[in-house]
């Protein structure tokens, strides 16, 4: 498999010689991931950070009731895991799914360790990278209690038009916390306007 896409996606941040290039990936396992395939289930030790080479994923909590709420979608050129309980190495919160079929590309947890201390430079981008995942999930709680369903439909659609393309309503309504039906009503008030 190509390194290109990762090495460009951490290029911006951070500046790597050709040797730390290759010792990263040389710490990269990679895996293709069947549609509807798991890479990690609830009560599971999340030990993989992943970045998503190709393909999409979808990151989601399963309620007492069977409810699905999704947390988030990362398509290609994303990162995605469990963070909590990757940091921590405890059993998972979230189910992470390939919607369609893809390949990433994982950092297990030691390997992780091991590449901050060998190579500092990560330290500082994975700082970003988790900098700019908490910024996107505050905003995101913040427009939950600020803005109407529909705003927030919006919202999204303008943010991530290529996710939008990739996954079904009923994922969308799962990340905006309401119903598929909602979601239709919005959708068909829209094509109204």
């Amino acid at each position: 498999m190509p390194y290109e896409l990762i090495l460009k996606n951490i290029a911006k941040h951070i500046t790597l010689t050709d040797v730390e290039n290759a010792f990263f990936v040389s710490l990269l396992q990679q895996q293709d991931v069947a549609k509807k395939e798991f890479i990690l289930k609830e009560g599971q030790l999340c030990k993989n950070f992943n970045y998503v080479h190709s393909g999409t994923l979808r990151a989601y909590y399963l309620d007492k009731e069977g409810k699905e709420s999704t947390i988030m979608f990362a398509i290609a050129d994303w990162w995605v895991t469990d963070m909590f309980c990757f940091i921590n190495q405890q059993p998972a919160m979230l189910y992470i799914e390939a919607i369609e079929n893809s390949s990433i590309l994982q950092l297990s947890k030691n390997n992780f360790d091991t590449l901050c201390n060998e190579v500092p430079k990560f330290e500082r981008f994975f700082r970003i990278i988790m900098q700019n995942a908490y910024t996107r999930e505050q905003l995101r709680v913040i427009q939950n209690l600020s803005l109407s369903a529909e705003e927030r439909y919006h919202s999204f659609i303008n943010k991530y038009p290529q996710v939008v393309q990739q996954v079904t309503q009923k994922q969308i309504a799962s990340y905006l916390g309401i119903t598929p039906e909602f979601l239709s009503a919005i959708r068909a008030n829209k094509a109204k306007k």
